[in-house]
């Protein structure tokens, strides 16, 4: 009598004493995952132990972290930009006063992240 793996046209091979199972893995693409995978990984992992697990056995994680890395990578850079523009941030102000601008640049950045953080990556 065959075995339910048998039946479904998988074999074993004799390796030794042992009957192996003949597996094969699916053939993943990469992915390449930014710091804001990484960061709704770590996320998923510390704080959602059944959802990161469920994506992983199923072989989709790695295709979800690029997903909300895409997502999120693009809301940066969308709200960067409309925040430099909303408070008159130009190439400009960066030639006349390259301090000002710096600092600028970098309160947007930071309330940028921070609003990427909650609305894409701690959810």
């Amino acid at each position: 009598m065959k075995s339910i793996y048998e039946s479904t046209g998988k074999g074993y091979t004799q390796q030794g004493d042992y009957l192996l199972p003949n597996l094969q893995l699916n053939e993943e693409t990469e992915y390449n995952i930014g710091i804001w995978g990484q960061r709704y990984r770590q996320h998923l992992k510390s704080n959602h132990k059944v959802i990161y697990y469920n994506y992983l056995t199923k072989g989709t994680l790695y295709h979800h972290l690029a997903e909300v890395d895409k997502r999120a990578e693009n809301m940066f850079d969308k709200l960067v930009k409309s925040l430099a523009e909303k408070e008159n941030i130009t190439e400009q102000l960066k030639e006349n006063d390259m301090l000002l601008w710096i600092k600028k640049m970098n309160n947007i950045r930071s309330r940028a992240i921070e609003i990427v953080n909650s609305e894409v990556i701690y959810v």
